[in-house]
């Protein structure tokens, strides 16, 4: 089943009487932002499911799995779960470079609006205690692909403790250079159609929320919800895997 708003189309991956699980798709916020004026998914999907509760969110840019509650006492139990770290969440990242690393914790406290740019920054003074659990599954050339599992949930989080340890998310205009992928910077030989401009493999933040695990809120049984890649991100790994 899907949802359609303008230029953006949210993906319905599960629907039952306690909750509801959508696939998002990258530029579309969580729920609504007055400074951010495109049609949110909350607003979305609530035209057409009724009320809803928000349990967690997505970046704007980041594409994936997100779930929300269609009751106030299945919202109490999800957020229950998510204050005391029961939700195992799973996102792929596409990163600048090839760490030497297989895998790794990043332990760093973090701190929210941080700097002048309201940046989430790493701080050991004043910051919370933030854990991700990282490692690679493919390197590519100048690029790969890491497994993120966030131990907390924090602003940014994946995308600050990627960027502190040298392996910025790709395209990441807030904590990393923000630049698009192109194919010509991993295959020097090639050239663009004559006349026509190269088009990015990926133009937008390379993250992806991939899984998420919880108890369910009204049957008590440990549930798993998958969303698949976005189109962009599976083409491009399909095309660095050529290279």
């Amino acid at each position: 089943m899907k949802v359609v708003a303008p230029g953006r189309t949210l993906e319905v991956v599960h629907s039952d009487e306690a909750i509801l699980v959508v696939s998002k798709p990258s530029g579309m916020p969580s729920v609504h932002d007055a400074m951010q004026p495109e049609q949110d998914a909350l607003t979305l999907l609530s035209a057409q499911f009724g009320e809803l509760w928000v349990v967690h969110r997505l970046d704007k840019e980041t594409s994936g799995v997100l779930v929300l509650a269609r009751s106030a006492e299945s919202h109490a139990r999800m957020s229950e779960q998510f204050e005391t770290r029961e939700v195992e969440k799973v996102y792929h990242a596409l990163v600048r470079g090839e760490p030497r690393w297989d895998e790794r914790v990043i332990d760093a406290p973090l701190l929210p609006n941080g700097d002048r740019k309201h940046r989430t920054v790493v701080d050991a003074e004043d910051g919370k205690p933030s854990v991700t659990r990282v490692r690679v599954l493919r390197r590519f050339k100048g690029l790969s692909l890491v497994e993120a599992r966030p131990e907390t949930g924090r602003t940014h989080q994946i995308r600050v403790h990627l960027a502190s340890i040298g392996s910025p998310v790709a395209c990441d205009a807030l904590y990393g250079d923000g630049k698009a992928l192109m194919l010509s910077q991993f295959k020097r030989a090639y050239r663009p159609t004559a006349g026509q401009d190269e088009r990015p493999l990926l133009g937008r933040l390379g993250l992806h929320a991939l899984s998420i695990e919880f108890v369910h809120p009204t049957s008590g049984e440990r549930v798993r919800y998958e969303a698949p890649y976005a189109k962009d991100f599976g083409a491009l790994l399909n095309q660095m895997s050529k290279l």
